[in-house]
């Protein structure tokens, strides 16, 4: 018992009561009063709650003291509730009560978030922070710089019906299949090529086919041309690579059934005008691409494109080192130094009794593989081109047959168009 009476004095004692009603002559409020008194041995709480409202009485009008509130206001303000004040030390070291967080505080919560919005903000437009600034660059970059993406459907129904642009008269009648552009060009200084009525002596006329009208030896001239077309022959031997001699075959006339299948597959549509993108000669065999395409086909048969061609080689004879030393070192082809990139003796295999080479240029001069091999003092058996740049001819493509290109190979040849 002695040791609870010792924890109870040491602990700190709260007595609750309910006064009495004051009297409005008196200066003290009716709200919550509390008052703390400290000891260097026990601290006591006195907590007095407010009484109910009294019954109306007669009241005194009375001028209340400056910084000072009303019983009135008070009473009306809290009612019959129970105040929680905030308990605050003041400069003496003696806790107060009060209803209001004490000033400080708020000054503090003030001070503190309008620091905290100033660093945000310096953060964001500080030069100083050059990460910052790059990151944000970086990320408004792309959004201001990117471009408008529109479907396939738009896009074709603008090439339709927009796309088109007005283009020489020789190159449209290439084009439209009427001829190649040499023939097409001698067709109008001839005077048999009509513009709207009139007859065009000049090429160069810029013209439309959806609004011009065109008549080329007394035929009108369809308001659509013809849709682009690519393709990888495999060419056999014996077939040129030009549509004008008509006494010896072309590689074009591998393609009749596929024109007379045109109408049935392209209904309302011209025939296209097929040619080769460069040549190989007669007896060379293998990959040769066919379009009608004539930027295409300029671009990938031009020296400038620097395209590599590999060509595999058959030899009549044995091939030693000497020979490959040789063709290495290149010869003179058309008054120009043509050295190939790779020679390579293939191993021989037992269907093939004969030696082959593998030789691949990027020069693209007429004839060039078969000169650095005759320079070399080796004569060809066969040649065959198997593969332009980044695209080989298929291994199940036979002789005289050809397959439509996608345009990942068009990327692979090199056009990006």
């Amino acid at each position: 018992m002695a040791a609870m009476a010792a924890a109870s004095s040491a602990l700190t004692t709260l007595r609750l009561s309910r006064p009495t009603f004051v009297s409005h002559t008196t200066h003290c409020h009716l709200r919550t009063l509390i008052t703390c008194s400290s000891s260097s041995a026990t601290t006591e709480f006195n907590i007095t709650f407010a009484p109910p409202k009294p019954k109306p009485e007669p009241k005194l009008r009375q001028t209340p003291a400056p910084n000072s509130e009303s019983p009135d206001s008070v009473s009306s303000e809290l009612g019959d509730q129970l105040l929680i004040p905030w308990i605050v030390r003041d400069d003496k070291g003696n806790l107060t009560l009060q209803t209001t967080p004490p000033a400080r505080l708020i000054q503090a919560m003030a001070h503190a978030n309008t620091q905290k919005k100033k660093k945000k903000d310096n953060n964001n437009n500080s030069s100083s922070s050059s990460s910052n600034n790059n990151n944000t660059n970086k990320a408004k970059q792309p959004a201001s710089s990117a471009e408008p993406k529109y479907s396939k459907a738009a896009r074709r129904f603008y090439n339709d019906n927009f796309g088109e642009q007005p283009q020489r008269l020789a190159k449209v009648l290439a084009a439209a299949g009427v001829a190649s552009r040499r023939s097409s060009e001698e067709l109008i200084f001839q005077g048999k090529v009509t513009v709207n009525g009139s007859v065009c002596n000049t090429p160069q006329t810029r013209v439309d086919p959806a609004q011009d009208v065109i008549y080329v030896n007394g035929n009108r001239l369809a308001k659509k041309l013809p849709p682009k077309v690519y393709f990888a022959l495999n060419k056999p031997k014996g077939y040129i690579c030009s549509a004008g001699e008509k006494e010896t075959k072309s590689v074009i006339s591998l393609f009749d059934d596929y024109m007379k299948s045109w109408n049935k597959q392209n209904p309302g549509l011209p025939k296209p005008r097929l040619f080769t993108v460069g040549r190989l000669d007669v007896a060379t065999t293998g990959l040769i691409i066919v379009t009608n395409d004539g930027e295409f086909a300029q671009k990938l048969s031009h020296p400038s494109s620097n395209l590599s061609k590999e060509y595999i080689a058959t030899i009549d004879g044995a091939v030693n080192k000497r020979h490959l030393l040789a063709i290495s070192e290149g010869t003179v082809v058309e008054g120009v130094h043509c050295t190939p990139e790779v020679v390579e003796l293939l191993p021989q295999q037992p269907d093939i009794s004969r030696p082959r080479l593998r030789i691949v240029v990027h020069e693209g001069r007429n004839h060039e593989v078969r000169e650095l091999v005759k320079n070399a003092g080796l004569q060809i058996h066969a040649l065959k081109r198997v593969r332009i740049s980044g695209f080989r001819l298929p291994s199940d493509l036979g002789l005289g047959k050809h397959v439509e290109l996608r345009p990942s190979n068009l990327r692979a040849l090199g056009y990006k168009s």
